[in-house]
């Protein structure tokens, strides 16, 4: 399994929230490869709480919209993580910036790995959203996984009319 190299700084292109507190986190999936994440937790928060993992727009990296999804979450009260999927920005992977729906949504599946392992995650309330083309990879995950309890997929097409009429 690759080492990444984590940048430990602020690099978000939105503000960090001061109602949460952030660190880098790493995990694998079943193929091996490893994926950085952020992960974003209520500041003060005690005991058990509701996770959720975020990851998409298709093409882009947690430094984006996924990880404002995420620090929102927390500051709603879930432990969070935005992920960067296999190929793709700071996770690993080659050859780099392609998508897989088998991997992308096991991408999923191995942060809900991730997030029912952590000591202060309650393991039966974990939640997943997609964001654009990987509102699709959520639903798979969702479809496969029976750990996770929500999905939300944050789409702007209709993409069963689209498939359906063209």
């Amino acid at each position: 399994m690759e080492k990444l190299n984590l940048t430990q700084e602020w690099d978000k292109v939105f503000p960090k929230s001061d109602k949460g507190d952030h660190k880098k986190v790493t995990f694998h999936n079943r193929y091996g490869i490893t994926l950085a994440a952020d992960m974003y937790t209520p500041r003060g928060a005690e005991g058990k709480l509701p996770a959720i993992a975020v990851s998409g727009p298709f093409g882009a990296v947690k430094e984006q919209s996924s990880g404002l999804y995420a620090q929102k979450m927390a500051e709603l009260g879930f432990l969070t993580i935005a992920f960067d999927p296999s190929y793709t920005g700071e996770s690993g992977g080659t050859p780099r910036y392609v998508a897989s729906p088998d991997i992308n949504t096991e991408d999923f599946c191995a942060a809900v790995d991730f997030l029912s392992v952590q000591e202060n995650v309650d393991s039966e309330r974990i939640g997943i959203i997609g964001i654009c083309g990987w509102g699709g990879m959520a639903i798979n995950a969702a479809a496969i996984d029976t750990r996770i309890k929500a999905t939300a997929a944050m789409t702007m097409y209709d993409m069963p009319r689209v498939t359906a009429n063209g």
